[in-house]
Formats: structure tokens, sequence, C-alpha cells
């Protein structure tokens, strides 16, 4: 296969991979060990998270004409891509979990919502705790006011 061939193939690929997620996180890996590298890559596959290094080009022409291309800006040096697919905070909260044992390891940029943060921005977001747990939250917060409304109206029904 001619060697256009085949990277038509990988952009094809990023391409195919992006129009599926939910957000993206590009980071830097440069200086992991081999130990390392393996341990961050099968804690982000069990956890359904794509993670592949891609040649800048390749990501370049893979985004061209996306809500993506606002990364494009982001493609200097190495990258490597976290794809989430169902809870979009999912990769950047690992990724985050992992830098506290890897701080070699460093976020780039990423997008979510359609919104580009660059890797300040991207420890923000990776600070968002799961949406099962704001759920929950929210729920308590409504159910406070209700169980306290329920306990006045019981001390007034037994007065």
């Amino acid at each position: 296969m001619p060697k256009i061939e085949q990277k038509q193939v990988v952009v094809k690929e990023i391409a195919e991979k992006l129009k599926k997620a939910s957000s993206v996180v590009l980071v830097n890996p440069r200086g992991l060990t081999v130990e390392q590298d393996f341990k961050l890559r099968k804690t982000l596959r069990e956890a359904g998270v794509d993670y592949k290094v891609y040649k800048n080009t390749m990501m370049t022409f893979a985004v061209e004409g996306t809500p993506y291309e606002g990364l494009k800006q982001f493609f200097k040096g190495p990258n490597a891509m976290a794809i989430s697919y169902d809870d979009p905070t999912l990769a950047s909260r690992l990724i985050n979990n992992a830098i506290k044992t890897m701080p070699v390891l460093s976020f780039n940029a990423g997008l979510l919502d359609n919104v580009v943060y660059d890797a300040e921005g991207m420890k923000v977001v990776a600070e968002i705790p799961p949406k099962e747990e704001l759920l929950a939250k929210l729920l308590g917060s409504l159910k406070s006011p209700i169980a306290s409304f329920a306990r006045v109206i019981n001390a007034v029904a037994e007065k």
C-alpha cells in the first residue's frame, strides 16, 4: 500500500473516532517510561477511553471542517489523543489522576461541548465530578428542604 493511502487510513480512523466522541483531551506523553505508559493505557482502555499517539499532521487533516478544528493550534510537539465517548469529563479525570503519580505527563488542551480549553482549563474540567455524582448531589439538595418541610408538618400534626 502506498504511503499516501496508509496516511489516509489513519486520518479516516481519527475522523471516525471524533464523530462519536463526547470529548477529546490532548496530552504530552514525553518522558513517560514504558511501564508508566502501559499503566496509563490500561487504565484508560478499561474505562472505555481511546488513547493513541498520532502524528500532528494526521490529526490536522482529520479535524478540518469538524467542531474539533479549534484544537489545531495545539498540534505542536508530541501529542497523544484521549477520546471519551460517554462521560465527557472521564478522560480528563483519569489523566489528571495519572498526572499525580506521573508528573512528566501533562495536559496540552482539550475540547468539551465544542469549547476548546488550554492546559489550565483542562485541569479545571478534570475536577468536575462524574455525572452520576452531580445528579446525586442535586437530588440530595432537592430532597433536603422537602424532608425538613415534612418534619415540620408532622410536628404540627402531632400537636
